[in-house]
Protein backbone atom coordinates (compact mmCIF):
# COMPACT_ATOMS: atom_id res chain seq x y z
CA UNK A 1 0.00 0.00 0.00
CA UNK A 2 1.11 3.84 -1.07
CA UNK A 3 1.30 6.46 1.88
CA UNK A 4 2.18 9.52 2.62
CA UNK A 5 5.72 10.59 4.37
CA UNK A 6 5.58 14.05 6.32
CA UNK A 7 8.17 15.76 8.88
CA UNK A 8 6.28 13.99 11.87
CA UNK A 9 8.08 10.37 10.44
CA UNK A 10 11.33 12.14 10.42
CA UNK A 11 12.92 12.01 13.59
CA UNK A 12 11.67 7.90 13.68
CA UNK A 13 13.02 7.29 10.40
CA UNK A 14 16.56 8.46 10.80
CA UNK A 15 16.98 6.66 13.88
CA UNK A 16 16.16 3.35 12.33
CA UNK A 17 18.53 4.47 9.16
CA UNK A 18 21.05 4.73 11.77
CA UNK A 19 20.52 1.82 12.99
CA UNK A 20 20.56 -0.26 9.58
CA UNK A 21 23.43 1.77 8.18
CA UNK A 22 25.31 -0.72 10.54
CA UNK A 23 27.37 2.23 11.41
CA UNK A 24 27.95 3.71 7.92
CA UNK A 25 25.92 5.12 5.42
CA UNK A 26 26.46 8.80 6.73
CA UNK A 27 24.58 10.83 9.57
CA UNK A 28 20.95 10.58 9.31
CA UNK A 29 20.51 13.43 11.17
CA UNK A 30 22.18 15.71 8.61
CA UNK A 31 19.76 14.19 6.29
CA UNK A 32 16.88 14.55 8.58
CA UNK A 33 17.26 18.50 8.72
CA UNK A 34 17.75 18.46 4.89
CA UNK A 35 14.44 16.64 4.30
CA UNK A 36 12.35 18.08 6.77
CA UNK A 37 13.19 22.18 5.32
CA UNK A 38 12.76 20.84 1.57
CA UNK A 39 9.16 19.46 3.03
CA UNK A 40 8.33 22.12 5.08
CA UNK A 41 8.90 24.35 1.69
CA UNK A 42 7.28 21.67 -1.05
CA UNK A 43 4.87 19.79 1.32
CA UNK A 44 4.70 15.46 2.22
CA UNK A 45 5.98 12.96 0.05
CA UNK A 46 4.46 9.66 -1.66
CA UNK A 47 6.28 6.55 -0.78
CA UNK A 48 5.13 3.44 -3.50
CA UNK A 49 4.94 0.15 -2.19
CA UNK A 50 6.98 -1.96 -4.55
CA UNK A 51 4.33 -4.72 -5.01
CA UNK A 52 2.10 -2.08 -6.96
CA UNK A 53 4.49 -0.21 -9.28
CA UNK A 54 3.96 -0.46 -12.88
CA UNK A 55 6.05 -2.49 -14.88
CA UNK A 56 7.38 0.48 -17.35
CA UNK A 57 7.74 2.86 -14.07
CA UNK A 58 11.28 4.61 -15.13
CA UNK A 59 13.25 4.74 -11.71
CA UNK A 60 16.44 6.98 -11.05
CA UNK A 61 17.78 6.21 -7.53
CA UNK A 62 20.00 8.87 -5.55
CA UNK A 63 22.04 8.48 -3.05
CA UNK A 64 25.10 10.59 -1.64
CA UNK A 65 28.56 8.86 -1.65
CA UNK A 66 32.08 9.49 0.54
CA UNK A 67 33.40 8.85 3.25
CA UNK A 68 30.89 9.36 6.53
CA UNK A 69 33.94 11.20 8.20
CA UNK A 70 33.73 13.36 5.68
CA UNK A 71 30.21 13.98 5.30
CA UNK A 72 29.52 15.11 9.23
CA UNK A 73 31.83 18.11 8.14
CA UNK A 74 30.91 18.67 4.26
CA UNK A 75 27.05 18.87 4.36
CA UNK A 76 24.76 18.79 1.24
CA UNK A 77 23.62 22.09 -0.38
CA UNK A 78 20.62 20.00 -1.04
CA UNK A 79 20.58 20.57 -4.53
CA UNK A 80 23.02 18.87 -6.02
CA UNK A 81 21.01 15.15 -6.17
CA UNK A 82 18.59 16.91 -8.25
CA UNK A 83 21.35 18.36 -10.50
CA UNK A 84 22.94 14.70 -10.64
CA UNK A 85 19.13 13.41 -11.36
CA UNK A 86 18.58 15.88 -14.33
CA UNK A 87 21.89 15.26 -16.07
CA UNK A 88 20.71 11.67 -15.74
CA UNK A 89 17.60 12.01 -17.12
CA UNK A 90 19.33 14.28 -19.90
CA UNK A 91 21.78 11.68 -20.97
CA UNK A 92 19.14 9.29 -21.60
CA UNK A 93 16.42 11.03 -23.01
CA UNK A 94 13.62 10.35 -20.37
CA UNK A 95 12.10 11.77 -17.11
CA UNK A 96 12.22 9.65 -13.98
CA UNK A 97 9.02 8.52 -12.59
CA UNK A 98 9.86 8.00 -9.37
CA UNK A 99 13.45 7.72 -7.25
CA UNK A 100 14.47 4.88 -4.51
CA UNK A 101 17.23 4.78 -2.60
CA UNK A 102 20.18 2.99 -2.98
CA UNK A 103 20.94 1.96 0.60
CA UNK A 104 18.87 1.58 3.84
CA UNK A 105 20.92 2.94 6.20
CA UNK A 106 22.26 6.05 7.57
CA UNK A 107 21.90 9.44 5.46
CA UNK A 108 21.37 7.47 2.26
CA UNK A 109 17.87 6.43 3.18
CA UNK A 110 16.96 10.42 3.37
CA UNK A 111 18.79 11.84 0.35
CA UNK A 112 16.56 10.41 -2.46
CA UNK A 113 13.39 11.83 0.11
CA UNK A 114 15.24 15.50 -0.14
CA UNK A 115 14.77 14.59 -4.15
CA UNK A 116 11.26 13.57 -4.06
CA UNK A 117 9.94 16.34 -1.83
CA UNK A 118 12.41 18.92 -4.29
CA UNK A 119 10.89 17.55 -7.32
CA UNK A 120 7.55 16.09 -6.68
CA UNK A 121 8.42 12.67 -7.51
CA UNK A 122 7.33 9.48 -5.36
CA UNK A 123 9.85 7.53 -3.99
CA UNK A 124 10.24 3.78 -4.35
CA UNK A 125 9.73 1.67 -0.54
CA UNK A 126 12.76 -0.40 -1.21
CA UNK A 127 16.11 -0.12 -1.81
CA UNK A 128 19.59 -2.12 -3.31
CA UNK A 129 21.49 -3.18 0.04
CA UNK A 130 19.21 -3.92 2.50
CA UNK A 131 21.41 -2.06 4.90
CA UNK A 132 24.32 -0.04 4.03
CA UNK A 133 26.97 -1.03 2.28
CA UNK A 134 30.74 0.76 0.95
CA UNK A 135 31.41 0.20 -2.46
CA UNK A 136 28.09 0.95 -5.32
CA UNK A 137 28.03 -2.60 -6.80
CA UNK A 138 27.57 -4.57 -3.77
CA UNK A 139 23.81 -4.20 -4.41
CA UNK A 140 20.83 -6.28 -4.98
CA UNK A 141 20.14 -4.46 -7.80
CA UNK A 142 23.33 -5.23 -9.52
CA UNK A 143 23.45 -8.95 -8.34
CA UNK A 144 20.27 -9.78 -10.10
CA UNK A 145 20.96 -7.79 -13.43
CA UNK A 146 20.67 -4.21 -13.42
CA UNK A 147 23.65 -2.43 -14.05
CA UNK A 148 24.82 1.24 -12.05
CA UNK A 149 25.77 3.37 -15.48
CA UNK A 150 25.00 5.65 -16.78
CA UNK A 151 25.17 7.19 -13.82
CA UNK A 152 26.32 10.71 -12.76
CA UNK A 153 28.09 12.19 -9.86
CA UNK A 154 27.80 16.10 -9.07
CA UNK A 155 29.44 18.47 -6.50
CA UNK A 156 28.57 21.04 -3.97
CA UNK A 157 29.23 23.09 -6.95
CA UNK A 158 27.07 21.52 -9.10
CA UNK A 159 29.68 20.26 -11.23
CA UNK A 160 28.53 16.88 -13.01
CA UNK A 161 30.57 13.94 -14.26
CA UNK A 162 28.67 11.43 -16.63
CA UNK A 163 30.45 7.59 -16.02
CA UNK A 164 29.93 4.99 -18.34
CA UNK A 165 31.08 1.13 -18.19
CA UNK A 166 28.36 -0.82 -19.41
CA UNK A 167 28.05 -3.91 -17.20
CA UNK A 168 31.31 -3.45 -15.43
CA UNK A 169 29.67 -2.45 -12.20
CA UNK A 170 33.19 -2.61 -10.15
CA UNK A 171 34.60 0.10 -12.74
CA UNK A 172 31.93 2.39 -12.10
CA UNK A 173 32.91 2.31 -8.46
CA UNK A 174 36.55 2.63 -8.49
CA UNK A 175 35.72 5.73 -11.20
CA UNK A 176 33.34 7.41 -9.21
CA UNK A 177 35.31 7.05 -6.09
CA UNK A 178 38.36 8.82 -7.92
CA UNK A 179 35.65 11.37 -9.16
CA UNK A 180 34.56 11.66 -5.48
CA UNK A 181 38.01 12.47 -4.24
CA UNK A 182 38.52 15.01 -6.66
CA UNK A 183 35.23 16.47 -5.17
CA UNK A 184 36.38 17.04 -2.04
CA UNK A 185 35.49 13.20 -0.86
CA UNK A 186 31.65 13.63 -0.77
CA UNK A 187 29.69 13.77 -3.59
CA UNK A 188 25.93 12.98 -4.52
CA UNK A 189 24.82 10.84 -7.42
CA UNK A 190 21.88 9.32 -9.64
CA UNK A 191 22.55 5.48 -11.11
CA UNK A 192 21.21 2.11 -11.30
CA UNK A 193 18.15 3.99 -13.62
CA UNK A 194 15.44 0.85 -13.86
CA UNK A 195 11.67 -0.27 -14.72
CA UNK A 196 9.82 -1.12 -11.71
CA UNK A 197 9.67 -5.10 -13.06
CA UNK A 198 13.38 -4.39 -12.40
CA UNK A 199 12.63 -2.99 -8.93
CA UNK A 200 10.34 -5.83 -8.10
CA UNK A 201 12.81 -8.68 -9.27
CA UNK A 202 15.83 -6.72 -7.52
CA UNK A 203 14.91 -4.67 -4.17
CA UNK A 204 14.99 -5.37 -0.81
CA UNK A 205 11.92 -4.52 -0.41
CA UNK A 206 9.62 -2.25 2.11
CA UNK A 207 12.78 -1.10 3.78
CA UNK A 208 11.75 2.58 4.37
CA UNK A 209 8.99 1.55 6.51
CA UNK A 210 11.37 -0.75 8.24
CA UNK A 211 13.92 1.50 9.41
CA UNK A 212 9.98 3.59 10.58
CA UNK A 213 9.06 0.85 12.50
CA UNK A 214 12.91 -0.09 13.80
CA UNK A 215 13.46 3.76 14.70
CA UNK A 216 9.31 4.14 16.52
CA UNK A 217 10.22 0.74 18.41
CA UNK A 218 13.23 1.95 19.80
CA UNK A 219 11.55 5.00 21.21
CA UNK A 220 8.60 3.12 22.16
CA UNK A 221 10.24 1.32 24.39
CA UNK A 222 12.54 3.66 25.94
CA UNK A 223 9.27 6.16 26.77
CA UNK A 224 7.50 2.65 28.31
CA UNK A 225 10.63 2.43 30.11
CA UNK A 226 11.27 -1.10 28.56
CA UNK A 227 14.24 -2.95 27.10
CA UNK A 228 14.85 -1.38 23.46
CA UNK A 229 17.36 -4.57 22.44
CA UNK A 230 13.98 -6.92 23.50
CA UNK A 231 11.63 -4.41 21.73
CA UNK A 232 13.75 -4.55 18.57
CA UNK A 233 13.73 -8.44 18.51
CA UNK A 234 10.38 -8.46 18.57
CA UNK A 235 10.01 -6.07 15.89
CA UNK A 236 12.74 -7.70 13.58
CA UNK A 237 11.19 -11.36 14.34
CA UNK A 238 8.04 -10.03 12.20
CA UNK A 239 10.30 -9.18 9.23
CA UNK A 240 11.98 -10.71 6.89
CA UNK A 241 14.87 -10.17 8.51
CA UNK A 242 13.92 -12.55 11.33
CA UNK A 243 17.24 -12.24 13.85
CA UNK A 244 18.38 -10.01 16.28
CA UNK A 245 21.48 -11.38 18.76
CA UNK A 246 23.22 -9.31 21.43
CA UNK A 247 26.73 -9.76 20.49
CA UNK A 248 28.45 -8.18 23.63
CA UNK A 249 27.40 -5.27 26.18
CA UNK A 250 30.39 -3.10 27.70
CA UNK A 251 32.58 0.48 27.08
CA UNK A 252 34.60 1.80 24.29
CA UNK A 253 37.85 1.17 25.38
CA UNK A 254 39.71 2.19 21.51
CA UNK A 255 38.62 3.29 18.25
CA UNK A 256 41.12 3.44 15.83
CA UNK A 257 39.59 5.82 12.70
CA UNK A 258 41.53 6.74 9.44
CA UNK A 259 39.70 8.52 6.12
CA UNK A 260 41.63 6.62 3.17
CA UNK A 261 40.83 6.03 -0.40
CA UNK A 262 37.19 7.78 -0.23
CA UNK A 263 36.94 5.30 2.61
CA UNK A 264 36.36 5.43 6.94
CA UNK A 265 38.50 2.58 7.72
CA UNK A 266 39.40 1.52 11.53
CA UNK A 267 38.18 -0.67 14.47
CA UNK A 268 36.76 -0.42 18.00
CA UNK A 269 38.02 -2.59 20.87
CA UNK A 270 35.18 -2.82 23.70
CA UNK A 271 35.57 -4.75 26.93
CA UNK A 272 33.13 -6.11 29.11
CA UNK A 273 32.53 -5.85 32.72
CA UNK A 274 33.98 -9.58 32.89
CA UNK A 275 37.07 -8.70 31.26
CA UNK A 276 36.02 -10.04 27.60
CA UNK A 277 36.54 -8.32 25.00
CA UNK A 278 34.65 -7.38 21.11
CA UNK A 279 36.36 -6.46 18.44
CA UNK A 280 35.02 -4.11 15.27
CA UNK A 281 36.45 -3.75 12.06
CA UNK A 282 34.88 -1.07 10.04
CA UNK A 283 34.38 0.24 6.62
CA UNK A 284 32.63 2.94 6.37
CA UNK A 285 30.63 0.12 7.71
CA UNK A 286 31.00 -2.66 10.36
CA UNK A 287 32.31 -5.86 8.71
CA UNK A 288 33.16 -8.13 11.20
CA UNK A 289 32.37 -9.04 15.01
CA UNK A 290 35.00 -10.84 17.19
CA UNK A 291 34.39 -11.84 20.68
CA UNK A 292 37.25 -12.61 22.81
CA UNK A 293 38.69 -13.73 19.06
CA UNK A 294 36.05 -15.69 17.94
CA UNK A 295 33.71 -14.82 15.05
CA UNK A 296 30.28 -13.60 16.50
CA UNK A 297 28.77 -11.74 13.24
CA UNK A 298 30.12 -11.01 9.61
CA UNK A 299 29.07 -9.08 6.34
CA UNK A 300 26.34 -9.31 4.92
CA UNK A 301 24.50 -9.58 8.46
CA UNK A 302 24.02 -6.24 10.15
CA UNK A 303 26.54 -5.75 13.03
CA UNK A 304 24.73 -2.46 15.37
CA UNK A 305 26.15 -0.19 18.01
CA UNK A 306 23.42 1.25 20.73
CA UNK A 307 23.75 3.45 23.71
CA UNK A 308 22.96 1.04 26.07
CA UNK A 309 20.71 3.08 28.35
CA UNK A 310 18.96 4.89 25.83
CA UNK A 311 19.15 2.43 22.31
CA UNK A 312 20.13 5.17 20.58
CA UNK A 313 22.41 3.58 17.23
CA UNK A 314 25.73 5.16 17.11
CA UNK A 315 28.14 5.36 13.78
CA UNK A 316 31.28 4.83 13.12
CA UNK A 317 32.02 7.98 13.35
CA UNK A 318 30.19 8.42 16.41
CA UNK A 319 32.07 5.80 18.87
CA UNK A 320 33.86 7.72 21.33
CA UNK A 321 36.21 6.00 24.09
CA UNK A 322 33.61 5.45 27.41
CA UNK A 323 30.97 5.24 25.43
CA UNK A 324 28.82 2.47 27.35
CA UNK A 325 27.45 0.07 24.30
CA UNK A 326 25.48 -2.71 23.60
CA UNK A 327 26.35 -4.62 19.83
CA UNK A 328 23.73 -6.54 17.88
CA UNK A 329 23.63 -8.17 14.92
CA UNK A 330 20.45 -8.82 12.34
CA UNK A 331 20.32 -11.39 9.93
CA UNK A 332 20.08 -9.91 6.54
CA UNK A 333 17.18 -11.85 4.34
CA UNK A 334 17.46 -14.78 2.32
CA UNK A 335 17.99 -12.92 -1.57
CA UNK A 336 21.05 -11.14 0.48
CA UNK A 337 22.22 -14.56 1.24
CA UNK A 338 22.67 -16.30 -2.23
CA UNK A 339 25.92 -16.99 -3.83
CA UNK A 340 25.29 -14.60 -6.07
CA UNK A 341 24.78 -11.96 -3.41
CA UNK A 342 27.82 -13.22 -1.62
CA UNK A 343 29.91 -13.48 -3.85
CA UNK A 344 29.26 -9.50 -4.24
CA UNK A 345 29.00 -8.20 -0.84
CA UNK A 346 29.59 -11.36 1.42
CA UNK A 347 33.17 -11.77 3.49
CA UNK A 348 35.57 -12.49 0.57
CA UNK A 349 34.51 -9.44 -1.38
CA UNK A 350 36.16 -7.44 1.88
CA UNK A 351 39.86 -9.14 1.95
CA UNK A 352 38.23 -11.45 4.84
CA UNK A 353 39.50 -15.00 4.41
CA UNK A 354 36.42 -16.68 5.99
CA UNK A 355 33.09 -18.37 4.88
CA UNK A 356 29.68 -16.36 5.89
CA UNK A 357 28.00 -18.01 8.52
CA UNK A 358 24.61 -16.36 9.61
CA UNK A 359 24.73 -14.83 12.72
CA UNK A 360 21.45 -16.79 14.22
CA UNK A 361 24.14 -19.68 14.34
CA UNK A 362 27.25 -18.18 14.83
CA UNK A 363 25.48 -16.82 18.12
CA UNK A 364 23.10 -19.38 18.89
CA UNK A 365 21.23 -17.77 21.82
CA UNK A 366 19.09 -14.86 21.71
CA UNK A 367 18.22 -11.66 23.71
CA UNK A 368 18.93 -12.02 26.76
Amino acid sequence: MNWILDESHLPDLARGAALLGTGGGGDPYIGRLLVQEAIREHGPITVLDPDGLDDDLFIVPTAMMGAPTVMVEKVPRGSEPVVALRRLEKHLGRTAGATMPIECGGLNSMIPLLVAARTGLPVVDADGMGRAFPELQMETFSVYGVHGSPMVVASDREETVLIETGADDVRMERLSRAVTIQFGGAALIAEYPMSGADAKRTAVPRTLSLALGAGRTIREAREAHADPVQALQEFFATTIYRHLRVLFRGKVSDVERRTTGGFARGSTLMTGPDGGTLVLQFQNEHLIARRDGEVVCVVPDLICVLDDSTGEPITTEGLRYGQRVVVVGISTPDLMRTPAALATFGPAAFGLDLAFTPVEELSAVPVG
